[in-house]
């Protein structure tokens, strides 16, 4: 195969990408990375632009990052089955401009619970209306102009994992699949096929 998959999950999102096997990695195993060596790898890439060198052991991986070497235990044990909670058969499509979603989200949040963090999603027609209810602060509604197929629905979700996802998307539209409001959602970027998240919603 010349694939090479990468999935995070934490019980309430899950990210998988697919991307070509880079030289050198054909045959490499599969392995659980600690989240807190993702967020330092991250940190870490955002400042090269060059080739990372990875090196990975039976309970050890190191990455080789311009002049820094970051090296981290693998976790022992085996990967949760995510391919159970991938949703196959949504058939609301949504789309929306990715910046103009982010950026609403963004604004109704502001007034959110800080437990919850909690935003609904009202959909119907060529319109969605996010909302947050704070009954300390008051009330938040922002509404976007939409692609969408399929019937009307009200979800809520946690605005810090939409603006997570948000911020990963590279295309000019965030793709939406939904079933129903305590069914996960399938969010997908145009420009980069492969690229699969999955968000499970709340009640708001």
């Amino acid at each position: 195969k010349n694939i090479l998959k990468g999935v995070a999950t934490d019980g309430h999102r899950l990210a998988q990408v697919k991307l070509k096997i880079p030289n050198g990695a054909d045959g490499m195993p599969a392995i659980i990375i600690p989240r807190k060596t993702v967020n330092e790898l991250r940190k870490l890439i955002e400042e090269t632009d060059g080739d990372i060198a990875i090196i990975v052991s039976k309970n050890k991986i190191r990455f080789n990052v311009n002049n820094c070497v970051l090296t981290s235990k693998l976790i022992d044990g085996t990967f949760p089955d995510y391919q159970r909670v991938i949703p196959k058969e949504n058939s609301n499509k949504l789309q929306v401009l990715t910046k103009d979603f982010k950026d609403a989200v963004d604004r109704v949040s502001t007034i959110s619970m800080e437990k919850t963090r909690a935003v609904k999603l009202e959909i119907k027609n060529k319109s969605l209306v996010l909302k947050v209810n704070n009954s300390e602060i008051g009330n938040a509604v922002e509404e976007l102009s939409i692609d969408f197929e399929g019937d009307e629905l009200e979800i809520g979700f946690n605005s810090k994992y939409l603006l997570d996802i948000a911020s990963q998307i590279q295309g000019s539209k965030i793709q939406f699949s939904l079933s129903d409001s305590s069914s996960p959602a399938l969010i997908t970027d145009e420009e980069q096929e492969g690229t699969i998240f999955v968000l499970m919603p709340m009640r708001v």
